[in-house]
């Protein structure tokens, strides 16, 4: 029997919609910027693929039932697969630490007959920072390895009979990033994957009045480690305490932490709540 080298979309996901994702929590958290949310978009996302016959874009519904776009490949027949996948430019704005979380689902190698020795079950991720937009051509050697992404489940062909779907969350970091953006791509070296949404965000904590100061937007450090010292600025009608500036850290997580120094209300004014007023 021959197989052909591309199996049909079905195999992967009967074009997604049949099935009904876990509700995974949507909701932006409020420590997050987004450079990139896949799931928004809801015209064609047009990443590059490399060669053309390798990753497909293709139209879906999530659990919401909201169309969305994803890619998917399952070139499982054939050895030596090198299948690529690249985002378009993403502006990083004044972030140097970026996370990138990724859902998909993949198919379990066993569940599928004929391809011992030529499926996979990873796929790598990497990404290739760049001041500019460098055009459509993917140059692998400029990329840098962020990692080989793994499923916790894989589906078989039972869950596809039950119009079951497992879906994969898996979040990495990049940095410390230097250039005004940076691209990210998807290498499949021979599995069955739908790569349902990629989210590309980075951490601030943002503006806050404590001890009568206020604290700005700041971007979280470059290190998982970081605390970012950000000097207050006090309120109307306040100033600083003799020799006590105001000062947080902004740490990697986004949240304010360990205040040092406090403003106080002049002469003639009394605080209420985060304000000095007359008295």
């Amino acid at each position: 029997m021959v197989f052909q080298s591309r199996l049909p979309s079905w195999i992967i996901l009967c074009s997604v919609w049949l099935f009904r994702f876990a509700h995974t929590g949507e909701a932006q958290a409020a420590k997050e910027v987004i450079l990139l949310d896949s799931k928004a978009q809801q015209t064609e996302l047009e990443w590059i693929s490399s060669p053309p016959n390798g990753w497909e874009e293709i139209s879906g519904l999530d659990e919401n039932y909201t169309p969305i776009r994803t890619y998917q490949v399952c070139q499982v027949m054939e050895s030596n697969q090198n299948n690529w996948l690249r985002t378009n430019w993403i502006a990083k704005s004044n972030a140097q630490r970026i996370f990138v979380e990724l859902k998909f689902t993949l198919r379990d190698c066993n569940s599928l007959p004929g391809v011992l020795g030529t499926c996979k079950e990873t796929f790598n991720l990497y990404y290739y920072e760049t001041d500019y937009d460098t055009g459509r051509n993917i140059r692998e050697n400029q990329y840098v390895k962020i990692d080989t992404i793994a499923a916790d489940e894989s589906f078989t062909q039972g869950d596809l009979g039950e119009r079951k779907m497992k879906l994969n969350t898996e979040v990495r970091e990049i940095g410390p990033l230097s250039k005004k953006g940076f691209y990210l791509a998807f290498q499949d070296v021979g599995a069955c994957i739908a790569l349902v949404s990629v989210k590309v965000y980075y951490k601030k904590c943002w503006s806050i009045i404590e001890n009568l100061a206020i604290f700005p937007d700041t971007v979280t450090g470059s290190e998982f480690s970081s605390l970012v010292e950000v000097r207050g600025t006090c309120v109307s009608s306040a100033e600083e305490e003799a020799e006590n500036s105001p000062k947080m850290h902004c740490s990697a997580e986004g949240e304010w932490l360990v205040p040092i120094g406090k403003c106080i209300c002049k002469a003639g004014y009394q605080q209420k709540g985060d304000t000095c007023e007359c008295k």
